[in-house]
């Protein structure tokens, strides 16, 4: 992380690479949705994503992958890798002058999207040429934003998540709602909780620095240097003091999200997390968590984000990524995906723009059984500051308070 994030300054603010300025596409303009599809046939796309969930790469690989081959003829090869290793791959390729990248998409958000805008790392525009493009949801503010950048076409919206909590009801008879009751509730029953040193558990922290500067509307904007340093310090006062208290005593935390959820499920937590607002379902479905799991979204609010598909600028093969991605967001796969026992992701697509059928099909999508209703918890989203915080964050965190 230190090694990208230094980078990524070292662009913002010593120039060069791109800095996130349009590019138009190489579509022509009279190519028809049924010429791009013929052209594509016999094509292989690689896709780098994340791929620490067994039920996303199921869906995936059970899913997503043989459709695309058996409608459209194009072979889906998916590769691990998130993050800083997409940036990285990037831009070493563009930094060595490679005229064709190893990758053609890669699932982004926030940060990552920032630094790929920066290094003029991504293909676009290209979102309005996909004919799926008409039913996504754009007057949503948590789509159409992405870490307060305006995604502009460079990347599509695939999926909506709110962050939630979740805890062990058999312990836990009130889960705490505020900073303070956290507090309290931490000191109270050591070892029981702590946070990741991952991009879940920053997700919680900005959810906390939001509440420190505020409330939800705290973090709107463009990076305020002065506001982060100023509640940053309050932020990592609050967790130094409740740092002894945390699993293993504070000396080590999880490295991901994976691993909090193996220590909730053995019982040495009471708490983990999810950037899913649905995932306690699945997982209990799984066979991982027990039924006693339940999600919830606390007082002090919580990030709502989206989450997208990139397509990379040196991709050999563009088209074919773009029909990929046009099958993502049909109907169709955004229903299979929104299904609890499947994946319990949110859908990008507005409903009332559907066919009807379609919209009957969503109306129809099973409910929840431990996570909270999506329309209970709107109300306490926090959308996605500038990505900066995010960035300084994960500097920080290691700083203040895991070596501090």
């Amino acid at each position: 992380m230190k090694k990208i994030y230094w980078a990524i300054l070292a662009i913002l603010f010593l120039g060069g690479c791109g800095g996130g300025e349009e590019t138009a596409t190489d579509i022509p303009a009279d190519q028809s949705w049924e010429a791009t599809l013929a052209s594509v046939r016999g094509q292989t796309v690689t896709l780098m994503m994340w791929q620490g969930d067994p039920l996303i790469n199921q869906y995936m690989k059970d899913y997503v992958v043989p459709t695309v081959k058996d409608s459209f003829n194009i072979t889906l090869d998916i590769v691990p890798g998130q993050g800083n290793q997409i940036v990285s791959l990037l831009m070493t390729e563009l930094e060595a002058g490679k005229n064709e990248s190893e990758i053609d998409m890669a699932w982004i958000n926030g940060e990552t999207f920032f630094q790929l805008r920066q290094i003029d790392g991504l293909y676009g525009p290209f979102v309005e040429t996909l004919p799926n493009s008409q039913y996504i949801d754009w007057d949503n503010p948590f789509i159409k934003y992405d870490f307060q950048q305006e995604v502009g076409g460079f990347e599509c919206p695939w999926g909506n998540v709110q962050m939630a909590l979740i805890y062990n009801s058999e312990q836990v008879e009130a889960p705490p709602q505020t900073l303070d009751e956290l507090k309290a509730f931490v000191k109270a029953n050591p070892g029981k909780f702590t946070i990741g040193n991952d991009f879940t558990g920053m997700t919680l922290l900005k959810s906390m620095l939001a509440d420190l500067a505020g409330g939800r509307e705290s973090l709107k904007g463009q990076f305020d240097e002065a506001l982060y340093e100023r509640y940053s310090a309050e932020l990592w006062a609050y967790l130094n003091e409740i740092k002894p208290y945390f699993w293993n005593e504070g000396e080590t935390f999880p490295a991901d999200v994976a691993q909090m959820h193996q220590l909730f499920a053995n019982g040495e937590l009471w708490f983990t997390m999810s950037n899913n607002d649905a995932e306690v379902d699945n997982k209990i479905k799984q066979g991982l968590f027990n039924d006693q799991a339940r999600a919830y979204v606390p007082k002090f609010g919580t990030i709502q984000n989206s989450h997208y598909m990139g397509i990379a600028k040196q991709s050999a093969h563009k088209d074919a990524a773009r029909v990929v991605i046009n099958f993502l967001i049909s109907p169709a796969a955004q229903l299979e995906k929104m299904q609890p026992a499947v994946w319990g992701d949110g859908s990008i697509l507005s409903v009332d723009r559907l066919p009807a059928e379609w919209q009957d099909r969503f109306a129809n999508v099973p409910g929840r059984t431990y996570a909270p209703d999506r329309k209970a918890i709107r109300a306490r989203a926090v959308m996605e500051p500038a990505p900066e915080y995010m960035l300084r964050l994960f500097e920080d965190f290691r700083k203040e308070v895991i070596d501090g």
